[in-house]
């Protein structure tokens, strides 16, 4: 942090300038320096960096991990490789010859992003989903994928990307839509070669078949709500916090609740209660020694003698009523 002067410093600075005691020219020559390059396109502090993306990425893992598992009943495990930014044109030029990618909008964010599946774990795919055992020994040498190979892929991009939309609501509610799919990354121009991308590299592992597959988003469609990136949205909002559980539990043990007894009831017309007057008595349809319906919030919870206890009216609670508990 630089050194604010304060006003009777900067005013003895001036004094010293004044009276010869200090050259200025000398001064700044003591100061060792040179000029530094700056790439905005691709500057150190932000390689690979964007506050809390990780965590989309983490609770998508969850997501996808299970319903990956269900789609091709195996068992799947995902791990995060790591993140990392590149300039567009460079990032194409990481991806493996041939490739399967999924280009996809994140709306209602600007631009699009890319999906893309190495051709081992396209081809673990595709041989598991038509009943294989997903250890296909064809090889990808000197061709691209097929019309088929591409369409299953494209049912697990899907799937993908509804799982990738769950990650994303917590912090801000998104639409993924898959816009195609392609396997020349010549023909990928989602944006100009000299923008920046920030990727992240999954490992998935379909029991001794492992791939991986890459998500790179540009920066432009992220930098909309980096804000909201920093500030550290409620991510964990699945996860339980025994002190908060706790205190809820306090507080609705706490809350009110309307208790009311029910002695009976009586049917009247409207003729008989215009002639009531003081001193008249209502018959009820339950005898004085029956037990009392016992009602809490307009729900039947109990049921109860009447009596009296210290002077008072009172209900002895003889018998909890089970059948409406689903009421509450």
């Amino acid at each position: 942090m630089e050194k604010i002067l304060s006003k009777a410093e900067i005013e003895a600075l001036l004094n010293a300038v004044f009276d010869g005691r200090i050259e200025p020219e000398k001064e700044l020559a003591k100061t060792e320096g040179s000029a530094v390059t700056y790439d905005l396109f691709n500057t150190e502090s932000h390689k690979g960096f964007v506050p809390n993306l990780d965590i989309i990425y983490d609770s998508f893992i969850r997501y996808s991990r299970v319903n990956l598992s269900n789609r091709l009943r195996k068992v799947v495990d995902i791990k995060k490789v790591g993140a990392r930014s590149y300039k567009f044109d460079d990032f194409l030029q990481t991806l493996p010859s041939p490739v399967c990618m999924a280009i996809f909008k994140i709306e209602p964010l600007k631009g699009a992003a890319l999906l893309s599946f190495d051709s081992s774990l396209v081809l673990c795919l595709v041989d598991t989903l038509l009943g294989g055992t997903g250890t296909s020994k064809v090889s990808m040498a000197n061709r691209m994928f097929t019309s088929i190979e591409l369409r299953l892929v494209e049912r697990i991009a899907r799937d993908i990307l509804l799982d990738l939309e769950k990650a994303w609501a917590p912090l801000y509610s998104t639409h993924m839509n898959l816009l195609r799919m392609e396997m020349n990354p010549r023909l990928v121009n989602i944006v100009p070669p000299e923008y920046q991308i920030v990727t992240m590299s999954l490992k998935i592992q379909i029991e001794d078949i492992t791939g991986n597959i890459v998500f790179a988003v540009p920066y432009m469609t992220i930098d909309p709500i980096r804000e909201k990136l920093k500030a550290g949205m409620q991510f964990d909002l699945m996860a339980i916090d025994p002190q908060w559980s706790s205190r809820l539990s306090s507080g609705l043990l706490e809350t009110p609740m309307e208790l009311s007894v029910e002695m009976g009831n009586a049917s009247i017309t409207l003729k008989e209660l215009l002639d009531l007057s003081p001193g008249d008595t209502v018959m009820l349809d339950k005898p004085c020694s029956s037990e009392l319906q016992v009602k809490v919030g307009g729900v039947l919870k109990y049921s109860g003698v009447p009596g009296i206890r210290h002077g008072n009216k009172a209900v002895q609670i003889s018998a909890i009523n089970t059948g409406n508990r689903g009421q509450n």
